[in-house]
């Protein structure tokens, strides 16, 4: 069974594209993709069996995509980056399995979560299994700054779960205590995943924070058009149902800002439906009416372009170069999956 990797991930309207980041990767993500398979087998049938069903279910591999092309724009020849990037996407993977069960989550990539299939217990489990093959890969490649920044990572996005977790059905949540939950536990691992490419050719501070700049910004664009999507997308576009995080409680960014600019009528409806769990038939069709009415979606988006702007801008002092100007596309598709 082989590894999904979407190759085409098709222009937008705005014409934005994937396609170059993809193109430009290509090989190294072979091997990657390689490893990534050879890394998730076990002796414990069940363990592949998990890990096989969410790593070929056909997700972007955008962040190992950015440590491979962080690695290639800054010159780098060996075979490590390959290694790091599978260790990301294993992160990546390992917290996903860990979310769903939090969550409750029945659906993921449009198929049934792992959980739903081999229960909670095996979900937990394996995504373990999957973290500790991704420190094993980080030592193998015997660079104690990747080891730092990836662990330093995975710290901060347990942190994030957390802060997730303490915030749930809080309608009281201020928009900076929700970018903070989604800079903890989204943005970090875009950022790591990008550091670690000028980390391992070892390239200067200011450079190795400029990486690190793009992909915390590009992280919480990511995470905020997913969160405007869930209200006005569709579940081809999302690999989930719409409504997914209304229907778990969550308290995203368009929930946040629709809350806070209603009425006291308008705020008792998501106490009602977000911390009581009151959900009544149409009482998803009324919170869509009310985040448009006051705007939330396209303050969401808003919000997304001003973090991709400032991704955009790290990379500025870079010369110029395929990798970079694939970099910069990556930004601008990651927003235009809103249109």
């Amino acid at each position: 069974m082989g590894v999904v990797v979407p190759l085409e991930e098709g222009k937008r309207r705005s014409g934005a594209s994937i396609a170059p980041l993809v193109r430009l990767t290509g090989p190294a993500m072979d091997q990657v993709n390689k490893l990534i398979l050879e890394r998730a087998g076990s002796d414990v049938s069940m363990i592949p069996e998990v890990a096989r069903h969410l790593i070929d279910s056909g997700g972007k591999r955008l962040r190992p995509m950015l440590t491979i092309a962080a690695a290639e724009m800054c010159g780098y020849a060996g075979v490590s980056h390959v290694k790091l990037a599978a260790s990301v996407e294993f992160m990546h993977t390992a917290t996903l399995l860990h979310d769903d069960v939090v969550d409750e989550s029945e659906l993921r990539r449009g198929k049934k979560a792992a959980r739903m299939v081999w229960g909670n217990q095996a979900s937990v489990l394996v995504g373990d299994y999957l973290l500790g093959q991704a420190f094993k890969m980080m030592v193998e490649v015997g660079s104690l700054d990747a080891l730092d920044i990836l662990a330093s990572a995975a710290a901060v996005i347990a942190e994030g779960e957390v802060m997730q977790l303490a915030a749930a059905k809080n309608t009281a949540t201020t928009e900076d205590e929700y970018l903070a939950v989604i800079k903890a536990k989204t943005a970090a691992l875009f950022s790591a995943a990008a550091e670690v490419g000028p980390a391992i050719c070892q390239r200067d501070r200011g450079e190795r924070a400029a990486f690190r700049s793009y992909g915390t910004n590009l992280g919480l664009a990511f995470q905020l058009i997913d969160d405007a999507l869930d209200y006005d997308g569709n579940s081809a576009e999302l690999g989930k149902k719409v409504g997914d995080d209304f229907r778990e409680g969550k308290i995203t960014l368009p929930v946040v800002l629709s809350y806070r600019r209603g009425s006291e009528a308008d705020r008792t409806f998501w106490r009602r439906v977000l911390v009581e769990g009151k959900i009544e038939d149409g009482d998803l069709d009324s919170a869509i009416a009310l985040i448009r009415q006051h705007r939330a979606i396209e303050d969401t988006v808003e919000r997304a372009r001003h973090f991709g702007a400032v991704a955009r801008d790290a990379l500025a002092p870079f010369p110029d170069s395929p990798h970079k100007s694939a970099l910069l596309e990556a930004v601008e598709f990651c927003i235009a999956r809103a249109h």
